[in-house]
């Protein structure tokens, strides 16, 4: 099992990029971090204290979905404002769901999908000031810890803050553990 993190080099919400990895780690995945630069990602908590330095694995330009099983992409406002604009990043997303891969986006991470074109007729949730957004972009927006839609093509795994981590991860390791068992 490989999934890919999408970030940018800063900003990223420490524990929504830190505990999908150590979940997938922990479930046997190898897990790679791609922001635009191969540099230090520097995380914050809150949107507002500095958090962890982490590694970034590789540049969002090198990389395609065909190497990954899923794709997570953490929030952090700063994070998900900026890499909503970024042209791989964007690339990637709808490359993971034409594949049929699952994609997971957590808290502001939606805006991605958003400027993805990924969400039309699909349900998902995210921090609650995204839902405009999302209900312009054809998704159905729901208040709930996580969203799982497997109606369009790929499984579409979605939440709204850190305080629903528990359930975000057990949906993603539970989702990628079923498309790897179907696929070998």
């Amino acid at each position: 099992m490989n999934a890919l993190f999408l970030t940018t080099n800063y900003g990223v919400e420490q524990d929504e990029l830190a505990r999908p990895a150590a979940a997938l780690r922990a479930a046997g995945a190898t897990v790679t971090l791609a922001a635009p630069r191969a540099e230090p990602v520097l995380t914050l908590v809150s949107d507002r204290r500095p958090g962890a330095v982490v590694g970034a694995d590789t540049r969002l330009a090198d990389v395609t979905a065909q190497e990954y099983d899923a794709v997570v992409v953490p929030g952090g406002t700063l994070n998900a404002d900026r890499l909503r604009t970024n042209v791989h990043a964007r690339r990637l997303v709808r490359a993971f769901a034409e594949a049929g891969r699952p994609v997971a986006a957590i808290c502001h991470g939606p805006w991605l999908l958003v400027d993805g074109s990924i969400v039309r007729g699909r349900e998902l949730t995210s921090y609650p000031s995204l839902r405009t957004d999302i209900e312009n972009a054809g998704g159905t927006w729901r208040d709930e810890q996580v969203v799982v839609d497997t109606s369009g093509g790929f499984p579409l795994i979605t939440s709204r803050r850190p305080g629903d981590l528990d359930a975000f991860c057990s949906a993603i390791v539970r989702t990628l553990q079923a498309r790897v068992a179907t696929t070998r």
